[in-house]
């Protein structure tokens, strides 16, 4: 059975085995707010029976960004009568396309994705929006590009409690095949900026961390960030700088590979 967490007054936290994800439940006193929708409908319907048994209460959804774990129960939600939320750059990626590319990254989740209607925010946003749950005010901000072109934070001050998406990652290392390695250090920069000293960061896979995680990993991005101008300055080659980067050699070479070409637009 799907449960959820309770890691401070009213906000929920799931943890799914799959992909080891995370959706979060904030409750307030005259709706609720499902953060992120996991990555199939079984998934979702789950998520949905075990934030029932937490709140009878009207729900609202916010996807962190576009990426299909995150995203793809939203026609769950939807059908629920829950308006999805987003930022306007990540509601135009959620369709077709990202599924069928789903379909072929993820064999193993093939036959559930290959059947589901990809859903979209049609609450869109661009920098930053309020909404209130009844008593409890929760924050949207866009701080800007990082692991992916319409990454979301959502804030929420009342528990210090900041759900941060794949901005930041727990359970592995940053992914960078949609991502904008040369922003993303900033990016995490001014969502630190925004948190309490003792706030907790729920990253989009993994267990939940504290200020010093976040700001140690925006430390390694950093450090990434400036190989790779180097490296671009040097004439040197992906492979050469990912060897040297803080993350897996794997996972860096795609970004160094699209720092590169960020560099390098006319």
């Amino acid at each position: 059975m799907t449960v959820l967490r309770e890691i401070a007054a009213g906000v929920h936290v799931l943890r799914h085995p799959v992909l080891d994800v995370t959706a979060t439940l904030v409750v307030g006193g005259a709706a609720a707010l499902v953060v992120d929708t996991l990555s199939t409908a079984s998934q979702a319907q789950d998520l949905l029976a075990a934030v029932r048994r937490v709140t009878p209460l009207p729900l609202i959804v916010v996807n962190t960004h576009h990426h299909f774990d995150h995203t793809f129960g939203n026609m769950i939600f939807a059908a629920d009568g829950a308006p999805i939320w987003g930022h306007e750059e990540a509601a135009a990626l959620i369709g077709p396309a990202l599924r069928d590319r789903a379909v072929l990254e993820h064999p193993d989740l093939a036959a559930d994705l290959a059947c589901l209607t990809p859903t979209p925010p049609t609450n869109l946003v661009r920098t930053v929006a309020d909404t209130d749950l009844g008593d409890r005010p929760v924050q949207l901000r866009h701080f800007g590009r990082g692991h992916s072109v319409g990454d979301l934070v959502v804030l929420v001050p009342d528990a210090a409690v900041a759900i941060a998406g794949d901005l930041v990652e727990q359970s592995g290392p940053p992914q960078f095949d949609d991502a904008y390695p040369l922003e993303w250090p900033d990016t995490v920069a001014a969502l630190l900026a925004a948190l309490p000293p003792d706030a907790q960061i729920v990253p989009g896979h993994g267990a939940v961390v504290d200020r010093r995680f976040v700001v140690a990993q925006h430390e390694q991005l950093a450090a990434l960030a400036w190989l790779i101008r180097a490296g671009d300055q040097d004439g040197a080659p992906p492979d050469r700088v990912a060897a040297k980067s803080p993350f897996p050699q794997e996972h860096s070479l795609c970004a160094v590979k699209r720092g590169y070409v960020q560099l390098n637009q006319p």
